[in-house]
């Protein structure tokens, strides 16, 4: 295990940024890791959690190789790991590739979704010249996670962990379910009264911020196949 500072182990022996980037994070698994903390800091259970293809081994081996890359960092009194101010900084990475991976054909969206892996896609897929000025606050409930929603003046989703006070609504649900009212066809009442999600406040303005999201925007390279049923 490299330690901060030093040439890390060379997947691509390449002079190119790229690859220089990738000798960092390029891992499998890596990135997603840093996902799971992009948000928060977590204890090693509560990435696992949301990760549940990885091992307890090749965690914690990506753990330590994050760390020894200056990405992350480990609080060995609190257990909690979180990010550097260079892991933070891949947040618009996280968010460009969701861009990019709605833009393809293959997408299962039940398959696992993580609630932080759905805010960071949420931020992604958001109509920012809908959204802006809206002065909606939402709060989403998913487990043992939670998230207070607000969209700044250009319409860019802000995500805060935990539910503050002034929550127009709250929707509760797992991850899969709240992609389900964010992102699908049906509307978040009848999601409601079919038991798949749960709402408390405003249900107009609930319906109103859900309709601000789209796996699917004018100019993207794909709008048929696996997606083809979400709402555009």
């Amino acid at each position: 295990m490299s330690t901060i500072g030093e040439t890390p182990r060379l997947r691509y022996d390449e002079g190119c940024l790229a690859a220089h980037a990738l000798n960092l994070i390029g891992d499998r698994w890596a990135l997603l890791v840093v996902r799971e903390l992009m948000l928060r800091d977590k204890r090693f259970q509560a990435i696992r959690t949301g990760l549940p293809g990885i091992t307890a081994g090749v965690l914690t081996q990506r753990l330590s190789q994050l760390i020894g890359a200056g990405v992350a960092h480990h609080d060995p009194e609190t257990g909690l790991y979180g990010l550097t101010g260079s892991g933070r900084a891949l947040q618009p990475v996280l968010v460009a590739l969701c861009h990019w991976g709605s833009q393809h054909p293959g997408h299962d969206p039940r398959r696992f979704i993580s609630p932080t892996a759905l805010m960071i896609s949420m931020s992604a897929k958001i109509n920012t010249a809908a959204a802006a000025g809206c002065g909606t606050v939402a709060g989403i409930a998913a487990g043992n996670e939670a998230f207070t929603l607000r969209l700044d003046k250009h319409g860019a989703l802000l995500a805060t962990p935990g539910l503050q006070n002034g929550c127009d609504f709250i929707l509760s649900g797992s991850g899969n379910t709240l992609a389900r009212a964010i992102y699908g066809p049906q509307p978040v009442a009848a999601l409601q009264a079919a038991d798949i999600i749960a709402l408390e406040g405003d249900a107009s303005a609930a319906q109103s911020f859900v309709d601000l999201f789209s796996l699917r925007h004018i100019g993207d390279i794909v709008t048929t196949g696996a997606n083809a049923g979400d709402r555009g």
